[in-house]
């Protein structure tokens, strides 16, 4: 019988290598955590809500309501793309979620220019046939439909969040925490911005001089 003979040496060397690659990959994730929670740590934070604020503020500033240019946005919207445009300058762009909105406007610039050129060309041109066309069903549907529950769920969650359309499932969920709890730090510094305008306002109408009585006419 051939007897199997091992190597203790061998078998101590990839104890330690393993050991080592265990002890490496607990401390990335420790580090990973921590930086978690220092970010969502610091959207809780009053400096980091007056300094939303202030980028808040100088962003509704620079909308033009009446713009001349054809793909700006105008009325609530505009008011919309100027916050999370203003959060996202906020996060330094350490996240995918903001560096997808800072980069959104111009790709929707370049697109709608895109859009305008092929309707002129589309128009220009004239189609010989007026037949009815069938509606498509589209595959990505059928697609999504047999999908499991969950994935479409982590579907659905990475359309709503920026930038995580086509990413994995921890990377959705890293980007969606963080995004969150921006948000809850966006309504709330937008609902003191409220407040005040709404309060300066009825200070001033307080303060304005109650209008005079006309004198009475003598017959």
């Amino acid at each position: 019988m051939a007897s199997v003979i091992t190597n203790p040496v061998t078998n101590t060397n990839s104890d330690r290598s393993k050991r080592k690659k265990k002890k490496k990959s607990m401390i990335k994730e420790n580090q990973q955590s921590q930086s978690q929670n220092q970010n969502h740590a610091r959207w809780k934070s009053e400096a980091q809500q007056q300094i939303y604020s202030s980028k808040l503020l100088q962003a509704l500033s620079q909308i033009s309501l009446n713009s001349p240019s054809p793909w700006a946005p105008r009325g609530g919207r505009a008011v919309r793309e100027a916050a999370n445009r203003a959060l996202a300058v906020a996060a330094k762009g350490r996240t995918r979620w903001s560096r997808t909105i800072l980069t959104s406007r111009l790709k929707l610039k370049f697109r709608k220019q895109k859009r305008q050129r092929g309707s002129a060309a589309a128009v220009g041109a004239v189609t010989g046939s007026s037949r009815s066309k069938k509606p498509r069903v589209s595959v990505l549907k059928l697609k999504a439909k047999s999908l499991p529950t969950v994935q479409r769920k982590v579907k659905v969650l990475g359309r709503l969040v920026p930038g995580c359309r086509k990413q994995p499932l921890p990377v959705i969920l890293e980007e969606a925490t963080d995004y969150i709890a921006a948000l809850e730090m966006q309504v709330r510094a937008m609902s003191t911005l409220a407040e005040l305008l709404s309060g300066s306002g009825s200070a001033i109408s307080s303060s304005a001089p109650p209008p005079q009585s006309p004198p009475p006419t003598s017959q």
